[in-house]
């Protein structure tokens, strides 16, 4: 119902929660296609589902940007670590 909008932005919160495999993939394939021509923000927690998005990554902590880059090197950031595994 959105999309039928035209938004600009979409902001999307955990789109992957309770999927099936087959149904994350083409999910992701969605958003992938849907960035194209928009602006969108998905709020997830599934890092899997985040890697096969192949997007810049936002880690944020208590309001305030912690880190940023692609999945790889935010996952291998020490704040990044350090808050969110508590090591």
């Amino acid at each position: 119902m959105l999309l039928t909008q035209d938004p600009k932005l979409l902001l999307i919160d955990e789109p992957a929660a309770g999927m099936t495999v087959n149904e994350r993939k083409k999910t992701v394939q969605i958003l992938r296609k849907l960035s194209s021509d928009k602006s969108v923000i998905v709020v997830e927690h599934d890092m899997e589902f985040v890697k096969d998005l192949e997007c810049e990554v936002t880690v944020l902590h208590e309001g305030k940007i912690l880190a940023e880059g692609s999945i790889e090197s935010v996952s291998s950031d020490k704040n990044v670590v350090e808050v969110y595994l508590g090591r």
